[in-house]
């Protein structure tokens, strides 16, 4: 399709930020979805943000509910835009009880119509509707020049998937145009499924084979026309866009699908955020943060390059501020600021580090009370975990899910998919066994 150009600035970015994400428990037990840490330096926020500017659309608000504080203070010490450029902004819109409204946003749909005001004092022919808690690459330029030449009101992003995930996605049939003639969210039903099969065309499009079963899935991207949107949100009934709105344009309306073929992930669980996390340490990953023409952007931060003494490291990501001594790290995430001791072995494990270096003061305060110091301590065992920020781990301690339940909850730990996560925070003495 050829590529025309449109206005940037006739373009709104909208991220719905305010999600629980109870799926991801305890990661978001203080935290909202959208602040959760991922590759160590970055949050999940910072992808859409990061992928609407490079797209060239600056004009971003954040609509936030949810434990939203942590988000909030990251947006605002990351993203600073010229003054001399007043077109570009990133606004946070927090879900607030007025006169005419009192409740919190009860959808996707209820926090972009409780924000209309805040939309409607700028001018903009499109709105652009993004997740806050994805992992994926997109030029989102190339969805709008097909919603553009295609005449459609309403273009849903979609992405192929096969049939057992696509019982947990709100699932678009298509004609031969790539126009959507039936939706159906989380269709169990094997006969159902049947009538939502790609055709053959759009297959052979794809590059798939004639005998695939694949099915076009709702990634939660949409870019509506400004009357469009106005006009499906004037009902206050229809409270969610894959429930409510896009079901009820399909007739009325020209509604397109837009074919994303690149890597997505919606890292709706713990499992599927710690498989994301080890696959960025492959030597090809699905989610290349090494790309100069796209890249991810984040908060700043004035930290020392990290020392590591002779220590054994392979296959691992070290982020900035680390100081690892003697320690054997295999297969492993390691945060900013992490410090870990000597005779320490980590394997396919993610450690967030921690938001803060401990003074020479706070260390021999911890002495005095026989509390670890933030980090990970000497001759510990440490596999197949997650370890969320500012955590203290004493010295040899041994926490991997060997032997236990694949679910369960303690004081100091929980484990989910086996996988054994120490929440936020959280001091586990010297000798524990996890």
């Amino acid at each position: 399709m050829p590529q025309h150009y449109i206005d940037p600035n006739t373009v709104l970015s909208v991220i719905l930020g305010g999600g629980e994400g109870s799926r991801l428990f305890p990661l978001t037990k203080e935290r909202a979805k959208p602040a959760v840490p991922i590759a160590g330096k970055y949050r999940f926020v910072d992808i859409p943000i990061s992928l609407s500017i490079n797209s060239g659309f600056k004009r971003i608000f954040l609509l936030t509910q949810y434990l939203s504080s942590s988000l909030h203070r990251h947006v605002q010490q990351s993203y600073q835009f010229d003054h001399y450029q007043p077109r570009g902004f990133i606004e946070i819109l927090a879900a607030q009880k007025t006169r005419s409204n009192t409740s919190w946003y009860q959808g996707t749909a209820d926090a972009v119509r409780q924000n209309l005001v805040h939309l409607n004092n700028h001018r903009y022919d499109y709105v652009l509707i993004l997740s806050g808690d994805q992992l994926y690459r997109m030029d989102f330029r190339e969805m709008l020049n097909q919603h553009v030449q295609t005449g459609a009101d309403l273009t849903v992003s979609t992405v192929p998937v096969l049939r057992d995930p696509a019982k947990s996605f709100g699932i678009m049939h298509v004609n031969t145009s790539n126009r959507i003639v039936k939706f159906v969210e989380k269709p169990k039903d094997p006969a159902v499924l049947d009538s939502l099969r790609l055709p053959q065309a759009t297959l052979a499009a794809l590059g798939a084979r004639e005998d695939d079963e694949l099915f076009l899935a709702s990634m939660g991207i949409y870019i509506f026309n400004r009357d469009t949107l106005l006009q499906a949100l004037s009902d206050e009934k229809k409270q969610d866009f894959g429930k409510d709105i896009i079901p009820s344009l399909i007739e009325p309306s020209k509604v397109f699908a837009y074919i994303h073929q690149g890597y997505w992930e919606d890292i709706g669980t713990i499992k599927a955020y710690y498989e994301a996390s080890l696959d960025l340490l492959d030597a090809n990953p699905r989610f290349n943060l090494y790309d100069a023409a796209s890249p991810i952007y984040s908060r700043g931060r004035s930290l020392p390059g990290s020392k590591l003494m002779e220590c054994v490291v392979n296959q691992s990501l070290i982020c900035d501020g680390c100081l690892v001594n003697k320690a054997e790290i295999l297969h492993s995430l390691v945060g900013m600021r992490s410090l870990i001791g000597s005779g320490t072995h980590v394997k396919d494990s993610l450690l967030m580090g921690a938001d803060f270096f401990e003074t020479p003061k706070e260390k021999e305060e911890n002495l005095r009370f026989r509390r670890p110091n933030v980090g990970i301590g000497e001759n510990c065992i440490i596999e197949k975990a997650i370890v969320d920020k500012n955590t203290r781990i004493g010295r040899n301690v041994t926490i991997r899910p060997d032997g236990k339940p694949k679910d369960m909850d303690s004081e100091l730990f929980y484990i989910r998919d086996g996988i054994v996560i120490i929440p936020k925070g959280v001091t586990v003495p010297d000798g524990t066994i996890i």
